[in-house]
């Protein structure tokens, strides 16, 4: 885990890509709202004492790692995945000439790995017995937005990672011809 104010780059340095492709999200933080922020003025300039209660312990966290790698997911969904990351890469035959025109760099492989993780946590933290497209999609911008670099043409015009992410979202399809779904799984999934 690691900040980065945008801002402030006197004595910080950004990390090249090859660097923040290790993080999985990259999540953007916004301003608090009025309340949030009158409680953090309120307990951070009192003489007050807080302590913190464990949540959880290490074990704890391994055991939720594990079952979260035991989510299923079906072939055709890591197929949307695959062809979510490999649209973004402007040397594949499979990118759209929007991405070609905006974008210098696209995902990895730890792009794919890490879009199944997230919709995998997704689907447990939803209650869901299985990750779906729709998980893919709702973890696409945080796992993408550092591994889609964007060219100057793009940047200039106000084209973020995000942008071509979510188009590329709106243009794939969520199967394609030969994606096929577990015989365990049919049934259960509805996208």
């Amino acid at each position: 885990m690691a900040t980065q104010n945008p801002i402030e780059q006197e004595g910080t340095y950004t990390l090249p890509e090859a660097q923040q492709d290790r993080f999985m999200f990259k999540v953007f933080v916004k301003y608090p709202t009025y309340d949030e922020e009158f409680r953090i003025a309120e307990t951070t300039t009192a003489d007050v004492h807080k302590s913190v209660d464990q949540v959880l312990g290490g074990e704890d966290i391994l055991r939720l790692q594990q079952l979260v790698r035991r989510v299923p997911v079906a072939p055709h969904v890591i197929h949307y995945a695959l062809r979510l990351v490999r649209a973004t890469r402007v040397l594949e035959d499979e990118c759209p000439e929007f991405v070609k025109e905006s974008v210098s760099w696209g995902a990895g492989p730890r792009g794919v790995q890490n879009l199944l993780l997230g919709a995998k946590a997704r689907a447990v933290l939803e209650g869901q017995t299985f990750a779906s497209t729709d998980d893919i999609r709702a973890v696409a911008r945080p796992v993408l937005r550092h591994r889609v670099i964007t060219n100057f043409g793009a940047e200039s015009a106000g084209i973020t990672s995000d942008a071509v992410i979510d188009r590329l979202m709106e243009e794939l399809p969520d199967r394609c011809e030969g994606d096929q779904i577990a015989p365990e799984m049919s049934g259960a999934f509805s996208g």
